[in-house]
């Protein structure tokens, strides 16, 4: 726990050189799932500044999205546009590295394609359900409703057990969304979820000390199967626990 957003932030940056240098080492390269929304955009400013970035083989690094909007790479609401302004612009990590979800295409097609670039990225043959361990980390965020990536309350995609991404309408946004799926997020070898303020305490309480609902509170669908669960939270998200 932190007293403020800017020491999660931090943490988080952090958390994300000890994860990058330890895959690096075991495994010759670091796989990490980027969030969007506004909490991890202090912990990309500071991993795109000195102290951290040089810490980091960027070369080694591939970086992809848990979820993203269905709008333009340039659009102010892409989740890519926002790593890329923040983080992806400042440090020297080749450009075939960077994987984005193409957010600006038909939804459906977009989703099949990065379903195959994550198949294929990671060798795993198209139909398997199960996965051996992808991802090296996965950051999230969580927000005021309890959803985590673009998995909102009541939609399908929350209980989706083959496919590694999907698209799907969100009713309350009235707007699509492409999102890893919980197949995909509990493969991962690290799973953090970034979450701070005020406005996210009681819906933390609910989804760390309440009954399970996923349904009502996706973000309790997160549950990797061999890796680790992490919450790195600031005082205010936390006021509650």
């Amino acid at each position: 726990m932190y007293s403020n957003a800017a020491g999660l932030a931090g943490a988080a940056a952090a958390h994300f050189v000890e994860q990058a240098v330890a895959a690096i080492e075991a495994r010759g390269r670091f796989a990490v799932a980027l969030p969007g929304g506004s909490t991890p955009r202090a912990t990309y400013a500071l991993l795109a500044g000195p102290e951290f970035a040089r810490r980091i083989d960027w070369a080694r690094v591939h970086v992809f999205w848990g979820d993203e909007r269905c709008v333009p790479p340039d659009h102010p609401d892409s989740n890519y546009s926002m790593a890329r302004e923040t983080l992806l612009d400042h440090v020297p990590i080749p450009v075939e590295n960077v994987h984005r979800v193409r957010g600006e295409i038909d939804p459906a097609q977009a989703a099949d394609e990065y379903e195959r670039t994550l198949r294929d990225f990671f060798a795993t043959r198209p139909g398997e359900a199960e996965a051996a361990t992808c991802f090296d980390l996965i950051l999230l965020g969580m927000g005021g409703d309890g959803h985590t990536a673009s998995l909102f309350p009541g939609t399908a995609a929350i209980h989706e057990d083959t496919r590694w991404v999907v698209a799907h309408f969100v009713d309350q946004l009235n707007a699509w969304r492409l999102t890893l799926t919980p197949i995909a997020i509990n493969a991962a070898a690290q799973v953090t979820f970034l979450v701070a303020g005020a406005g996210k305490a009681e819906r933390l309480r609910e989804v760390l000390t309440g009954p399970l609902q996923p349904d009502r509170l996706p973000s309790q669908i997160v549950q990797p199967a061999a890796g680790r669960l992490l919450w790195l939270l600031d005082t205010a998200a936390a006021a509650q626990l």
